[in-house]
Formats: structure tokens, sequence, C-alpha cells
């Protein structure tokens, strides 16, 4: 026989505690019509009461929780981008041959807008992505992406990451491309097909990782004027950044 939940066994307690109340009110002063106004009362108002305790209330508290663990995504993002995220860039920018109308469009600098944010991603939502690497470049890739494997696969452990499905993606994307490096013993002589298949891999990491890291930058000058100030100096899409003030 299936035994029953606490809640079930509470539940009932609860039931029957309310049963007795109401039998010792009766005993004491015999008005089942005091009884009955008060019971009914009490009853219409449970909708009520389920609206704003379960649907009101409850929502406004998963948005609060929302938006904190969000706000945490973002420090587990920012570690991507230092360790991963930015210097990945910069090997893709080194083998995209329309690097250059890229760099134009984000040139992120300390006095853009709301405006400037938006016309840029809505760019990168419609550009093709597009790499041109010889087997050096995919060797070099390889290399990058190898010794940071660790980090990676810690990062795809974290559950809370599913909270932020964009991220996830590029997580994937790049994870993705890793595993399809490290996986075969040469970069060297391969048929052109299978470089294809690379450059596909490597333009779809590229496309995705660019478009967080424009979305990251966004969050910083928003929340985190300091480390947007460093973001900007380290711009990967600008040849000429630097991190000296100057």
């Amino acid at each position: 026989m299936r035994r029953l939940s606490w809640q079930v066994k509470f539940g009932a307690a609860l039931v029957a505690l309310s049963v007795v109340l109401y039998g010792l009110h009766f005993l004491l002063f015999h008005d089942m019509h005091h009884i009955l106004i008060y019971f009914v009362g009490d009853v219409a108002f449970i909708p009520i009461e389920v609206l704003v305790v379960t649907i009101i209330i409850h929502q406004l508290l998963k948005s609060h929780e929302r938006q904190s663990l969000l706000s945490k995504l973002n420090m587990v993002i920012g570690s991507f981008f230092s360790e991963v995220g930015t210097p990945l860039l910069r090997l893709f920018t080194s083998v995209d041959p329309t690097v250059e109308s890229l760099r134009g469009e984000l040139a992120v600098t300390g006095e853009w807008s709301a405006d400037d944010f938006k016309r840029a991603t809505e760019h990168l939502g419609r550009r093709d992505y597009t790499v041109e690497a010889e087997p050096q470049d995919f060797a070099r890739l390889r290399d990058f992406l190898n010794a940071r494997r660790g980090f990676l696969l810690g990062l795809l452990a974290n559950p809370n990451l599913l909270e932020h499905e964009s991220f996830t993606d590029v997580l994937w994307a790049v994870f993705h491309l890793t595993e399809e490096l490290v996986r075969r013993d040469t970069l060297v002589g391969l048929p052109t097909s299978d470089y294809d298949h690379l450059a596909g891999d490597s333009a779809r990491a590229y496309g995705r990782l660019a478009q967080e890291w424009l979305s990251y930058m966004t969050h910083l000058e928003s929340d985190y004027p300091y480390l947007f100030s460093l973001a900007v100096r380290t711009n990967p899409f600008d040849i000429a950044a630097t991190p000296i003030v100057a």
C-alpha cells in the first residue's frame, strides 16, 4: 500500500483541526447561523487570495529572483570573456576577410547611446559571418581552445546558465568547435570539404560570440561603467585597442 506523503497528512490534520474548532464554537455558542456566515465568507475570499498570493506575489518574487540570477550570471559571462571570449574574438577577426566593415560597426566608445547599441545589435543579427583560415590558423584555434577546455566544461556544468539561452548557445558553439579541432590527429592535408566544415563551425561560433559580446557590453555600459571603460579599451574588434589610459 502506498504511504501518504507528509503534505497529505499535514493537510488532513489542518482540516480536522478546523472541524474541531468549528464544533467547539457550536458547542459554546449554539449559533450555526454565525458559523455559516463566516465560513461562506472565508470560502468566497479564497479565489481572491489565490489570485493575490499565488499569482501576483509569486510572479513578482519569481521576477525578482530571475533578475538576481541574471545579475550573477553576468559575472560568469564576464569571466568567460576575460578567459576565452575576447581573445577568441581576436583570433576570429584575424581570419575574417570582411572584418573591416565589422570594425566600423563595433567601434564602441563611452559616448554610445542606447540607440547606438540597438543599431549595432540589429546589424550583427543580419550579418553573414565568414572565416577563411589556413591549417596553421585552425591549429592556433585548436591550441587556444584546448588549453581552456576545462574552463568551458565547468561553465557547461553550471545548471543556472540554462536561464541565459543566448550565452548557452555561445558555449555550445564554442565547445563544439573545440571538439571538432581536438578530435583530428592533424590539421594539415585535410580534404577541402573538411576545411569547409571547420570554417562553418568557426563562423557559427564567431557570429554567436560577437552578438553575445555586444550584449555583454550593453550590460556593462548601463550597470558597471568602470568595467565598461576597460572593455572599450580592450575591444577585440579594434586593432589599436590598448588597456593603457592615454
